[in-house]
This record gives structure tokens, C-alpha cells and sequence, in this order.
């Protein structure tokens, strides 16, 4: 139950291979104005870059200006970001990023948060410095109950469980596994789809056939992503864990074009110099073979999601969340699917609304 004060400290040896194989990129070939995935061009740019005018140093620096820790549990590193608001009786919050993304994901999200809330922002296991793991079973449920034991650990009695990607799918997972210290579920997306049953499609609004519009579109557009990672993610790992522009290739598939490189290449260096870009794939392969739960989640639950993400829709969402008490598209501009880093503001206002309302 030992837990580690922890500071990002990666060799210099390592910064100047990764720049020695950025040099020596053998870039893809590809058939112009044909829509084929990621192109060469964004690759091309990006490299140069990370090559060239990339600072990790200064990102090192910024991410060592938090408190950072490590634990054990369920034999798994765990490392987090701890910080305390200077309100004592602040309600606590757990923060849960997904893939390809890491705990720099909610970077911009702590200050405004630590003014009302003690803030948790755990790497997923497998992901950056918790990772790699060595053992299989790290699906979304075991996760939720490793950061139920995380919070209880650090003394937490009552905490708020915040979520996006598969953070929104692992906290919801949080309510119901820790029903008794979990005061309430806020989430960017929430992940219910169609069951098959017909009876489900009676009376569709237009604004529910749109979403349906969109998530058909991105299945079949944009979903090989997952079908690998849920069946072969160890055959797309020697690629990805070889080679740093596979990887920035790999990633940039789900890092929305109009984000700061800076942001893109911070996640992508905590990936490859920490040796997870293969373990971080593997949660979906876990999720992909856990045993769904069978009944709804129940903890009181905010959904805050953005124009060009994942399209929710109401009615799955109530199949399987039965506490939903609030359901908001994020006002304009904020769009995409890094909302704590991209709308800071509107999102963090709608956090503290929500479990203000909980107090």
C-alpha cells in the first residue's frame, strides 16, 4: 500500500534515439486525393516536428509541476497526478483518460478544477508510467475497482468519478462498483448502441436518425482502429513500438486535426519512451472478451458532450445508465473529442455544476 513520490525523468540516450530514427523515416507511399487513412503529408509535418522543434525538456518540466505518485495495486503500477485544493473539504475527483490519449489529456484542466476539487488523475493500466502491463484481465471493470481501492487508499471517503474515451466507459464502472463513495459519474461520451431489438428504432427523433448517421459513418469509415486493436493488437505492436512515425501515424488517426501539436506530440512521447504504445492497445482486446454487465448503472450521472465527437443517444444511454440527470452538448466553440484540453472552460463549469448539484 506503499505509495511513491514520482518526477518524469527520461535518459537523454532515449531523446536522441527517438530523433536518430525520426531522421531516418522511410515514409509511405500514396495515390493523391484518395482517402485512405492518415496521410503521408500530416506524418511528414509531424515528424519534422517532433524532430526538429519538439521540446520534451519544457513538457518534462510542466508535467513535473505536479505531484505525481505510484502505487501498487492488484499487483499493477499505478502512477497518478495528486493534487489538493486549497478548500479542505473540496470534494474529491477521480479523472480517467482513454487511448491514444494519456493523462496529458486533463494537463489544462487542473487549475480550474483545484479551485473546488482534490483532483486523482491516474494513467490507465498499460498506459505511460503505469504501465506496460505484464499480465492479462485489465479490462474496464477491473480497472474501476484498482481506482476505487486508489481513492480509498489516499483517504477519500466520498469522490466524483470523471471520464472521457474510455474513461468514459471505465467510470460509470466506478459508480457501480464503489456505490457507497461515489457521489456521482460526469462523462464526454456515453457508449450505448443499438441492442438489435426492433422495437428500438420506433419513433426515432431526427436528431436521434443524425446520430445514428454518424456512428454508421464513423463504423464504417474510421473503425478498423478497433477491430485490430480488439482481436490482433499484438501484430500492429511491433510496428508501433519500432518505429516512432508508425506510431504517430497509428495515433493521429484519433487526435483531431485542429489539435496543438504540442499536445499531440506530448502523447506521443510519453507512449514511445515509456514502451507502452503495444500494452496501452490491449484494453480493448481485455474489453472485447469481459463479461458485460447486465444490469444498468445506477450512480447519478452528467453527460457533457461536444459537436464532432461521438454522437450519444439518449435512449441507449438510459438502457444502460439509469441515473441520468443531466444531458448537455457543450456550448460553441468547443467541438471534438479533448474537450478538458480544447473547451477548458465549458467543460470544467460543467463538471463543477454537476456535482455542485450533489454536495
Amino acid at each position: 500500500m506503499t505509495i511513491r513520490p514520482f518526477r518524469i525523468e527520461i535518459p537523454q540516450a532515449d531523446l536522441d534515439d527517438l530523433r536518430a530514427r525520426l531522421a531516418m523515416t522511410r515514409f509511405a507511399g500514396e495515390i493523391p486525393g484518395a482517402d485512405q487513412g492518415v496521410p503521408v503529408s500530416r506524418v511528414r509535418r509531424l515528424v519534422a516536428a517532433w524532430r526538429d522543434a519538439f521540446d520534451w525538456r519544457a513538457q518534462e518540466a510542466r508535467l513535473n509541476a505536479y505531484p505525481q505518485f505510484t502505487t501498487e495495486i492488484d499487483g499493477q503500477t499505478i502512477h497518478f497526478v495528486h493534487v489538493r485544493s486549497e478548500n479542505e473539504d473540496a470534494l474529491p475527483l477521480v479523472l480517467t483518460h482513454g487511448w491514444p490519449g494519456t493523462f496529458v489529456e486533463y494537463l489544462n484542466a487542473i487549475e480550474p478544477l483545484s479551485r473546488h476539487f482534490h483532483l486523482v488523475v491516474p494513467s490507465l493500466p498499460g498506459f505511460g508510467f503505469s504501465g506496460p502491463t505484464h499480465e492479462l484481465g485489465w479490462d474496464n471493470l477491473r480497472i474501476a475497482r484498482a481506482w476505487a481501492e486508489l481513492m480509498a487508499r489516499l483517504g477519500y471517503e466520498r469522490y466524483g468519478a470523471v471520464g472521457n474515451d474510455a474513461g468514459s466507459m471505465i467510470s460509470p464502472e466506478i459508480g457501480r462498483t464503489d456505490p457507497e463513495h461515489v457521489v456521482g459519474v460526469h462523462v464526454t461520451q456515453l457508449y450505448s448502441f443499438p441492442s438489435g431489438d426492433p422495437a428500438e428504432f420506433e419513433g426515432l427523433t431526427e436528431e436521434e436518425q443524425a446520430a445514428l448517421a454518424v456512428l454508421d459513418w464513423f463504423w464504417k469509415e474510421k473503425g478498423a482502429f478497433n477491430v485490430l486493436h480488439s482481436q490482433q493488437p499484438q501484430t500492429l505492436a511491433h510496428a508501433i513500438t519500432d518505429s516512432p512515425a508508425g506510431l504517430l501515424g497509428w495515433l493521429v488517426q484519433l487526435f483531431d486535426e485542429d489539435l496543438d501539436d504540442e499536445f499531440v506530440l506530448t502523447n506521443a512521447s510519453i507512449h514511445w519512451f515509456t514502451g507502452t504504445a503495444a500494452s496501452a492497445l490491449r484494453l480493448y482486446w481485455e474489453n472485447a472478451r469481459a463479461e458485460q454487465p447486465k444490469e444498468p448503472t445506477t450512480a447519478p450521472t452528467a453527460l457533457a458532450m461536444a459537436e464532432g465527437d461521438f454522437a450519444s443517444i439518449r435512449r441507449f444511454a438510459a438502457r444502460d445508465h439509469a441515473g441520468i440527470v443531466s444531458w448537455r452538448t457543450l456550448p460553441a466553440p468547443a467541438h471534438g473529442h479533448y474537450t478538458a484540453h480544447t473547451a477548458t472552460g465549458a467543460l470544467t463549469s460543467d463538471i463543477r455544476d454537476f456535482f455542485a448539484g450533489l454536495r
